[in-house]
């Protein structure tokens, strides 16, 4: 029985099931456990975070060319009740690019708001074709709606891919000019894969329209472990952006999203950026890069599509080219595919109706995580060889992969029609 608006079997929800970020799947570093581990459980945090989170946070934005106040500065535990809060103080209706990380929807629509999603330009995920993106907001405007807040990614879950600044620059116009807030989630943005052949050069949104723009990092995805969640934003330094902050440490105040202590004490930590969490990040990110560009040729050579990732531990599928064959193993949507390929594999591949993305198409993530190995031996062992893809655990997985993709390629294969 279908039961939910994507058309997902009553028990693949899209909440309650819905994919985690792409965890690295690698022990804690010990100076991170140990700033954790130093502080009291029993010290209450006040809602926003402690003054020695903000001024560190302020610190991280500035070696990137934000210069920022811990008066302008938020932060939560995690960027679920952070992105909550902003969406609960800017109101009205939000549009999102198609495809989206999968945690970003269920915000608006816990506040009963309308949620909207834009299509995507051909070079990258996580930011909205302007044009689409122009036509939606007047569509939705003359039908009565109230769009107001724009979420993106330049640093893209599920894509992985970076958006070019041309095309970011043409969408923060377009968004402003609309009157649109814009929350740019850059989660990813110190995951890039830095391939001479492919890079973009990332340029935060905050850096072109600063006072049209809330910067929010979920420091779950690079820095700390899901047992240690943390997010922090940075908002315009304007009275508006000042009102806006005010209203989102309400927000928070009355829904108890607090930091821990061990927790706050982490993420000050880990955006202080002292040699061992940059030198582990640089270390992870190079690994994963690798393996999703092995991941990226076993879907290309099986006939697959895919953007070449550029960011990040993800990369998102679209196997519409093996419809045929997947039709004959009974997969016709985004939820068999998910099902299929979750068993075939033995790691978890949400299907891209999970990111907003239409259930007929068969799409889906791939995480580079599990490709590292199933043990916390393992995994440290892919991080520390110098040739990860010639470990056997990885050979295995990428073998599991290929395996099961050529099988559909060669169904296909044999399906058309002598030349």
């Amino acid at each position: 029985m279908r039961g939910n608006d994507h058309g997902i079997l009553e028990g693949h929800g899209p909440v309650r099931y819905g994919p985690p970020l792409p965890d690295d799947g690698l022990p804690v570093l010990p100076e991170l456990a140990a700033a954790a581990a130093a502080a009291d459980p029993a010290v209450p945090e006040p809602p926003g975070g402690t003054p020695s989170l903000l001024d560190a946070a302020c610190g991280y934005w500035l070696r990137r060319g934000l210069p920022t106040e811990p008066g302008s500065t938020a932060a939560a535990p995690g960027g679920v009740p952070l992105l909550l809060a902003l969406t609960a103080a800017i109101g009205g209706d939000v549009l999102l690019p198609r495809p989206c990380p999968a945690w970003w929807e269920p915000q608006a629509r816990l506040l009963g708001r309308s949620v909207f999603h834009v299509a995507t330009p051909a070079e990258c995920g996580g930011v909205p074709d302007p044009y689409a993106l122009l036509e939606t907001v007047r569509r939705v405007r003359a039908e009565g709606g109230d769009p107001r807040l724009l979420v993106l990614s330049v640093a893209d879950d599920p894509t992985g891919t970076v958006a070019p600044p041309e095309i970011l620059h043409e969408a923060i116009e377009a968004a402003a000019a609309e009157g649109l807030h814009i929350v740019s989630d850059e989660t990813w943005r110190d995951t890039l894969h830095h391939d001479p052949a492919r890079t973009t050069v990332l340029i935060d949104p905050a850096e072109m329209m600063p006072e049209h723009v809330t910067v929010v990092t979920d420091l779950t995805g690079a820095y700390l472990p899901p047992g240690l969640p943390a997010a922090v934003a940075r908002l315009p330094a304007t009275a508006r952006g000042a009102a806006l902050r005010a209203r989102v440490l309400d927000i928070l105040t009355a829904l108890g999203a607090v930091l821990s202590g061990p927790a706050a004490a982490a993420a000050a930590y880990a955006l202080g950026e002292p040699p061992g969490i940059t030198a582990r990040l640089r270390a992870t990110t190079a690994l994963h890069a690798r393996v999703a560009a092995a991941v990226h040729r076993a879907l290309l050579d099986s006939g697959g599509l895919a953007r070449p990732p550029e960011a990040g531990r993800q990369l998102y599928a679209d196997l519409d080219r093996l419809r045929p064959a997947l039709a004959a193993r009974g997969v016709g949507d985004a939820q068999d595919l998910e099902d299929r390929l979750s068993e075939r594999l033995g790691m978890p591949t949400p299907g891209g109706h999970r990111f907003g993305d239409d259930l007929a198409a068969l799409r889906v993530r791939l995480s580079t995580g599990p490709f590292l190995g199933s043990t916390p031996q393992e995994r440290m062992t892919s991080l520390t060889t110098p040739e990860p893809l010639e470990l056997p655990h990885v050979q295995r997985a990428l073998s599991m992969l290929e395996s099961a993709l050529d099988d559909l390629r060669a169904d296909v294969k044999g399906w058309e029609s002598p030349r």
